[in-house]
């Protein structure tokens, strides 16, 4: 019998285990704003890297970018064409581009210098699409992928020339490597439970910044539905989180639809600072989360 596990509802399970408690005395009105490789941004709610938004609704890729240009945050895009980036980058949103490691690096390194030419902020490699389930390389819509090595990590890192960020850590020993590659950054995820009983991105944050000692933003992917759940990432440490799933379906009632839900969690994450006392996101602090345990 085949073992299954729901990574996702663990994740979702270890997050409603964090309680906050409330500092209510000599606090005031918080600010959300981000600052991220020299730019600054409203929130620290960002979307996430999807890819074949037009599965969900026409345009949806550029609908999605158009609602984080209106949103102020950070634009997170996965797999694609050049055309479709192009596109893309009109809107005028502020894009991390994350690219597939394909077993070709020559392919890796084309779409690192086409992302940089049309003007995104920062790059990136998705490192867990590198297998399959059967322990093999993975083939994502017939593109041949491979694990690649930290020397190799390294290449990509010094051929970018902007922020190079590694999405798929899950561990400290990962997060270790990206430091050695001279990566700019790295995003906590289980990529929605590529992995069976995969470790919850939150549960694992903290042992992953005190791997890298504060030396680079680590972000948080996976399961993030409110203002409140961004809070918890954040005051555990991450320097900001990406919102995907959550804002799939409003992406059919356009990009006003998907921006007014990045503005609410925001507000919802403001409300929670003021009510703990956090006047601005380098205020955060840890000792406010508690693990239930009754």
């Amino acid at each position: 019998m085949q073992l299954t596990s729901n990574s996702d509802k663990i994740t979702r399970d270890f997050f409603d285990s964090l309680l906050i408690e409330t500092r209510y005395l000599d606090a005031v009105l918080p600010t959300t704003e981000m600052t991220l490789f020299g730019e600054t941004f409203r929130t620290p709610i960002m979307t996430a890297a999807l890819s074949h938004l037009h599965n969900t609704t026409q345009n949806g890729m550029t609908i999605y970018a158009q609602a984080a240009a209106k949103s102020e945050t950070v634009h997170w895009v996965g797999m694609g064409s050049e055309e479709e980036l192009e596109e893309i980058v009109t809107t005028g949103a502020r894009i991390i581009k994350i690219i597939k490691p394909h077993a070709d690096n020559r392919k890796v390194l084309r779409k690192i210098e086409h992302a940089v030419k049309v003007g995104c902020i920062a790059v990136g490699m998705d490192i867990d699409h590198a297998f399959n389930s059967q322990g093999g390389y993975d083939d994502v819509f017939g593109l041949p992928m491979k694990a690649k090595t930290t020397e190799e990590l390294a290449e990509f890192v010094q051929a970018a020339g902007v922020p190079f960020i590694v999405k798929g850590v899950l561990s400290p020993c990962d997060a270790e490597k990206c430091l050695k590659a001279g990566c700019a950054g790295m995003v906590v995820s289980h990529h929605h439970g590529m992995v069976q009983y995969a470790v919850p991105p939150l549960m694992v944050l903290p042992d992953i910044l005190s791997a890298t000692g504060g030396s680079a933003p680590v972000f948080v992917d996976c399961c993030i539905e409110s203002g409140m759940d961004a809070y918890k990432c954040l005051t555990l440490g991450a320097k900001a989180v990406s919102v995907g799933r959550h804002l799939i379906p409003l992406l059919k009632n356009g990009a006003n639809a998907v921006s007014i839900r990045i503005n609410e969690m925001t507000a919802e994450l403001a409300g929670v600072m003021a009510r703990t006392g956090v006047s601005s996101l380098d205020k955060m602090d840890s000792t406010i989360i508690h693990r239930r345990t009754f």
